[in-house]
């Protein structure tokens, strides 16, 4: 694959979340590293760069909140942004005629949250028949609460995001390992 046949896909990285009740922080600087360092070796490479922000009627998600934008810590100049109202950003969104229309065989996943909108986008993408890589040290989740009362840590969910993924729907991949596959082409 190359740099011109695979899109990075950015997911819901936007200030809304900062908003939710669940908005942990004890993650985010690792993260950012990790998701800024995907950024900016896709755009090095010349790889198309996929934002995508989630909108809903809760108020930090909808447009007139003025939060629908990139985490203030994160540049990124994507090549284009959708807007989704669903877990997977190939529901009608037009992303999916997009990357058809650029040739694009091959997609990269990071984002915010790891089980949720990037699993979910993950699984959709392959089921359609793209190559995915999920970089899960680009992905950010929350711990959660079962209903028997056991709380997963952001941990234990990445573990299950990559074990229900991998060699499924996607190859689990570093930022070093989606981007050192490429080729560039002169």
């Amino acid at each position: 694959m190359s740099a011109q046949d695979t899109a990075l896909i950015v997911v819901d990285v936007q200030e809304s979340f900062r908003q939710a009740p669940y908005w942990d922080a004890s993650e985010l600087p690792a993260y950012l590293a990790r998701q800024q360092a995907l950024i900016d070796g896709a755009k090095a490479v010349g790889m198309p760069i996929v934002q995508i922000f989630h909108v809903d009627t809760d108020a930090p998600f909808t447009l007139e909140s003025g939060l629908v934008r990139a985490l203030e810590e994160i540049t990124i100049d994507p090549d284009v942004t959708f807007h989704k109202g669903v877990h997977s950003a190939l529901v009608d969104t037009g992303l999916e005629a997009w990357l058809r229309e650029k040739g694009i065989r091959r997609v990269i996943v990071s984002g915010i949250r790891t089980e949720q909108c990037c699993e979910t986008t993950s699984r959709h993408a392959s089921d359609l028949g793209f190559d995915v890589d999920f970089v899960t040290e680009a992905t950010l989740t929350f711990p959660m609460t079962h209903a028997s009362g056991r709380v997963f840590t952001a941990d234990d969910i990445r573990i299950r995001t990559e074990l229900v993924l991998s060699g499924r729907f996607a190859r689990i991949a570093t930022v070093e390992q989606a981007l050192g596959t490429l080729s560039v082409a002169a």
